[in-house]
């Protein structure tokens, strides 16, 4: 239905202009925001030779542009101070009456890009805390306006893109679910700070490479990108994807073992399950036995014991979002489906099936790429009556219906979206040269095995978007969060710290660029931790200080140097923002140490101003120092205004990405 409604704004939006034969860009819509004191190009298309008149209302001028022998039209216009709202007029050569745009604000433009902490919504496939109060309070910022790039990706530079609901809209609780939760944090805190409007492109694809996002030609002098490009030679249009995803689909449904002749096998409350495997819910079940790496089919089954009350009574069944599809079953009764993991899944069960004693929720879920599962906040995966409710988070049963080696032929991901450059011609290309304020990017798990090699890909993608835009607008990254398993063991392998230390030196390196730090408030089972509002707001601080000038503590303390001191190591820190300390007041946690032999121990460590003593009893002669090296690090060092201190260590040791290059 989404997918409907945003056909029709698109069909609409140009119907309007298609008598005149002239076309916009989504950027520019009603609602926008223009960089404001700008010189800012308008642009769009018309037939070649006819000339397009733009009109602004805040100084009444007109500019005029003649659509060249390709169509395109261009204009510059200059913009006053933060606020609105304003209009554009757009008229043609012949004093016809053509299209205005409305409710436009003047203020500064940020785009949001990378992968999916960077999709992550407010609500929908993922949902922040406290997602349904955010929602609430969102209505009180009308100032703030969204732009979501839907994503898709093209082997040529694209001059324009699509966007959800045709283009800018106005952030209310209606229109922020599916935006980047990230994106809406870091805008909202800057919207409160400085009280201008805020516009914000949410510009991101989960499960996708860094390469991705550099243009044609800046990789391909970079000698770790050669395997990369090779693979991404002969990638294939979007339609071809687009027709090998489907007929992948249809093979795999019709070789699910859980069906027989159209008719599920698997639903029924009697059915034995009892040789059923077990995973957790809510979570990506790739983490469970027999499903790393899978796509396809996959049944789930849930006991639920229905008191004596709840009979003859309607009930509710929750199960937040789904990825990416499911078929949902209570008692061997179909009671919904739903296509797509943005959705969440809210199920009515009729009173009639409703009876006392052991009930059975059965979900056929269907997953078509990455990851798979019933996401969402485990309270809230429930069956209800009324106000009462019975969680169904917890254990599940679960049995492969079918998968990829079901079909001849290969899965989607066997013709990634994100060979080089294919993301940034489709969804970064068509934005420029539209100026923005600056960027933030929060990517990088998907380069984690090959986490050495970012130090070079990372750098390289500021400086090519730079180049594009034409000048060096601030770039904030977000490290590497903590994922996986506490750490239980010094020396842990670790491709994560790789990417964390390729970010620092980053940020360390290219002019205008800064890092927030997020090391304490990741997830161990979830990849997408749901405190986006500490990320924003950590992203928020940066900007603040660098792009606007204010006197706020915006790093987190970071490593600066070390000096032997006997079989003690003394860490030199900068940006101790007031001064260091432990985040819970117990000693410091975090460190490792290691002498000639490589070999690394738990270390001890006390804090003396700036500094830090490291040491161990086991190693007499230490040669290196390491801090939260782990993919989840049992660390506690923070600045005095409590920002976390990031991964980092004083050896230069070949670490697991050493040498490893990106691979599709």
């Amino acid at each position: 239905m989404r997918k409907v409604l945003i056909a029709s704004a698109l069909a609409l939006a140009f119907s309007v202009v298609a008598g005149a034969q002239v076309r916009f860009s989504p950027l520019f819509t009603d609602n926008m925001v223009l960089p404001r004191d700008a010189q800012v190009p308008v642009w769009g298309w018309a037939d070649a030779g006819k000339t397009v008149k733009v009109t602004t209302s805040w100084d009444g001028k007109t500019y005029e542009a003649l659509a060249g022998q390709d169509g395109k039209w261009s204009v510059t216009v200059a913009t006053p101070g933060a606020g609105g709202p304003y209009s554009l007029r757009f008229d043609t050569g012949k004093k016809k009456y053509l299209k205005v745009l409305d409710n436009i604000l003047c203020g500064d433009v940020w785009l949001c890009s990378g992968q999916s902490n960077m999709e992550m919504p407010v609500h929908g496939w993922g949902s922040v805390y406290r997602y349904e109060e955010e929602l609430a309070e969102s209505n009180n910022y009308p100032n703030i306006r969204l732009l979501n790039v839907i994503r898709t990706f093209n082997t040529r530079e694209a001059d324009t893109f699509e966007a959800e609901a045709g283009g800018w809209t106005v952030c209310s609780e209606k229109t922020l679910p599916l935006f980047s939760a990230c994106g809406y944090f870091f805008g909202r805190a800057l919207h409160q700070d400085l009280d201008i409007p805020i516009g914000l492109i949410n510009s991101s694809y989960g499960g996708t490479n860094i390469e991705a996002w550099i243009s044609t030609g800046v990789l391909e002098d970079l000698a770790s990108a050669k395997q990369a490009l090779h693979q991404g030679q002969n990638a294939v249009s979007a339609d071809s994807v687009e027709t090998i995803k489907r007929i992948w689909l249809q093979q795999i449904i019709a070789a699910d073992r859980g069906m027989d002749g159209g008719k599920p096998r698997w639903t029924a409350t009697d059915f034995d399950d009892s040789g059923w495997k077990e995973l957790v819910v809510p979570g990506d079940v790739s983490h469970f036995e027999g499903l790393g790496g899978w796509d396809g089919v996959v049944w789930l089954r849930k006991e639920v014991e229905i008191p004596a009350a709840w009979a003859g009574k309607p009930l509710t069944l929750d199960l937040g979002a789904i990825d990416d599809d499911d078929d949902t079953f209570f008692n061997g009764v179909k009671v919904g489906s739903t296509e797509g993991y943005t959705f969440q899944r809210s199920y009515p069960v009729p009173a009639k099936w409703v009876k006392p004693g052991r009930a059975v929720v059965t979900v056929r879920l269907i997953d078509r790429r990455y990851n798979a599962g019933i996401m969402g906040e485990p309270e809230r995966i429930c069956v209800r009556c009324g106000d009462d409710k019975i969680v169904l988070s917890g254990n599940w049963k679960y049995k492969i219906g079918s998968s990829s080696e079901d079909a001849t032929v290969p899965p989607a991901t066997s013709f990634r979206v994100d060979f080089p450059h294919l993301l940034y011609n489709a969804m970064i290309h068509p934005l420029v040269p539209f100026p923005i304020k600056g960027a933030i990017w929060y990517q990088g798990e998907n380069n984690s095995y090959a986490g050495y090699m970012y130090r070079e890909t990372m750098p390289l993608l500021i400086r090519d978007w730079r180049d594009r835009w034409g000048y060096d607008f601030p770039f904030y990254m977000v490290q590497l969060t903590n994922f996986r398993k506490a750490q239980s063991r010094p020396g842990e392998y670790s491709e994560w710290s790789d990417v964390r230390e390729a970010q620092d030196l980053t940020a360390r390196i290219v002019p205008g660029a800064g890092m927030a730090v997020i090391l304490d408030i990741g997830d161990a089972k979830d990849i997408h931790p749901r405190n986006k509002q500490e990320v924003g707001r950590r992203l928020s601080l940066l900007a603040r200080k660098y792009a606007y000038g204010e006197d706020v503590v915006a790093d987190s303390p970071c490593y600066d140097g070390y000096t032997l001191e006997g079989n003690t190591v003394r860490i030199r820190m900068k940006n101790v923002g007031g001064g260091l300390k432990t985040s819970d007041g117990a000693a410091v946690k975090g460190f490792e140490i290691a002498g000639g032999d490589h070999v690394f121990h738990f270390a001890q460590a006390r804090i003396e101003g700036d500094t830090l003593v490291v040491w161990c009893e086991d190693v007499k002669y230490p040669q290196a120092v390491r801090y939260a090296w782990a993919d989840n690090p049992v660390c506690n060092l923070v600045g005095g205004t409590g920002l976390p201190v990031g991964t980092f260590r004083t050896d230069v040791w070949p670490g697991p990405t050493f040498g490893k290059v990106t691979g599709y």
